[in-house]
């Protein structure tokens, strides 16, 4: 087992999508720009959503529904639980307010695609399967998290002052209690804000798509969704690594014990994945995956909900610390850490 991580880490590390992203990385360390249009990495992440849907859905039209339910369901439910551990180890550990520790907690119930596609690149590379309903998984995780940070936000405070927020100043919630304005009018436009991300719908149809086309569907279109894949998450990666090294500064500056939760969280997902996988007597390949989806965060989709349904919370503690630490250590440590654990609870 020990001679596993080694391996993995190197194989990894020299893999071009990882060489790319801390190519970005570098460059954004050394003050300077990648010279793409803009909205070119948005438009780079609609393809890598679309590629994966249609190929997840291809994969899930020929599953057992019986298997694939149980594992969409306990993918539901650790998104919605998850963040109750974050926002006690938040509170208790790291005594972050209660208003940024529930916004923090949502982040990371949530996923992230890229880590996501990171985690199937390496079990391609070493010739390991997967199930498509991962995919699914994938699209499930988004946004309970939302409704239990927003939960554990109004929980904390009712409609009294939350606590004091990230810049010093007092956060407060308008309305009655948490059944009235804000449980009732937030937590819904926060529920309809994720269900509408585009991120999610775009991935939602996409497999949909697939379900629909079959894999001689999915062949015809082979030289646009499947061939170009490698190259485009290289590209997508490259500005990813640039973003990340971008929010380091402001990540650094968090403090140490908010350093180390975007370290230890993101382990403690990890393992607490696979024992629910174990539970569910997954193989190695949707182990690994099921770990690294709740080893994630997400700095995406719950932002955007976050940022009209809990105003109060600030995006310059959760962002960085999603983006700047956790993404690269997954990106870099995480996975491969994960699928050496899979192998050894799933026998691979």
């Amino acid at each position: 087992m020990d001679a596993i991580l080694p391996a993995a880490t190197l194989d990894t590390l020299l893999s071009a999508p990882i060489l790319f992203f801390m190519l970005g990385a570098a460059i954004a360390l050394a003050g300077s720009h990648i010279p793409i249009p803009e909205g070119f990495g948005k438009a780079l992440a609609a393809y890598l959503l679309v590629a994966i849907g249609l190929k997840g859905g291809v994969a899930l039209a020929g599953a057992d529904a019986a298997s694939v339910m149980p594992v969409l369901l306990t993918a539901a439910a650790l998104s919605l639980t998850m963040p109750v551990l974050a926002f006690g180890l938040l509170r208790s550990a790291v005594r972050l307010d209660r208003v940024n520790a529930a916004a923090v907690a949502a982040h990371y119930g949530s996923v992230s695609l890229v880590t996501f596609v990171a985690a199937t690149k390496l079990l391609e590379s070493q010739g390991i399967g997967f199930g498509g309903h991962m995919v699914a998984a994938l699209a499930v995780m988004e946004a309970p998290a939302i409704v239990t940070g927003l939960v554990l936000a109004g929980a904390a405070g009712g409609a009294a002052a939350l606590g004091a927020g990230a810049g010093g100043g007092t956060v407060t919630v308008s309305g009655g209690g948490f059944g009235g304005g804000f449980g009732g009018g937030r937590v819904r436009e926060a529920v309809r804000e994720a269900a509408l991300n585009g991120s999610v719908l775009l991935l939602a149809g996409a497999i949909l798509v697939g379900l629909v086309i079959g894999a001689p569907g999915l062949e015809r279109m082979h030289g646009l969704f499947v061939a170009p894949w490698d190259g485009v998450l290289c590209l997508f990666l490259l500005e990813m690594g640039y973003l990340a090294a971008s929010r380091l500064r402001s990540a650094l500056a968090l403090g140490p014990r908010l350093l180390a939760f975007g370290i230890g969280m993101p382990l403690l997902g990890g393992l607490i994945g696979l024992a629910a996988a174990m539970a569910l007597g997954l193989g190695v390949g949707d182990t690994a995956l099921l770990a690294t989806l709740c080893g994630s965060a997400s700095y995406i989709a719950v932002p955007a909900a976050l940022r009209h349904a809990l105003p109060g919370a600030d995006p310059g503690v959760s962002l960085p610390l999603a983006l700047g630490i956790t993404f690269p250590f997954n990106i870099l440590l995480g996975v491969p850490l994960y699928l050496m654990l899979a192998r050894a609870v799933a026998g691979g």
